[in-house]
């Protein structure tokens, strides 16, 4: 997991995989673009790379679920408000709500966070396989950006 400041991502271009690079230097040239609500496709030389606008409700920390992903690295984006996502490795978890969802790619569990980070407005927190993450921790509503990278 990668907790920094969008322009500070560039420290990590140099050691990440081509498609993850290439997330984080088109997030730090789109990072101050007026995103609408909705998915774009980013053709990377490593695979196309889905960008999504959403506008989820937050919700208490007790009622979000953690989640892990296996082919997708994920980097969550607030663009309005702050944004809570728990953190705990993946190795650590023993209460799987269910089976791994190929197509969908997700499995969700019910153990605890060990970490909930505050992701403000100019801040990108980078998700890899091994990272259970649980997005969407507050009160109200927030506008944020969901980058798929393939891995």
């Amino acid at each position: 997991m990668i907790l920094a400041a969008i322009p500070d991502l560039a420290t990590y271009v140099g050691t990440s995989p081509e498609a993850l690079r290439f997330a984080i230097e088109w997030l730090m040239a789109h990072a101050s673009d007026p995103f609408v609500k909705g998915e774009t496709i980013i053709q990377s030389p490593a695979g196309p790379i889905t960008v999504k606008c959403e506008e989820p409700p937050m919700m208490p920390r007790e009622r979000v679920a953690l989640e892990a992903h296996q082919r997708f690295i994920d980097i969550h984006v607030p663009l309005k408000g702050v944004e809570g996502i728990g953190w705990a490795p993946l190795r650590t978890l023993k209460h799987p709500h269910g089976p791994y969802d190929p197509g969908r790619d997700i499995q969700f569990f019910g153990d605890s966070a060990h970490s909930i980070l505050h992701v403000h407005p100019g801040q990108a927190a980078i998700f890899f396989p091994h990272d259970a993450h649980a997005p969407n921790i507050g009160l109200g509503n927030h506008r944020k950006l969901c980058i798929k990278i393939p891995c």
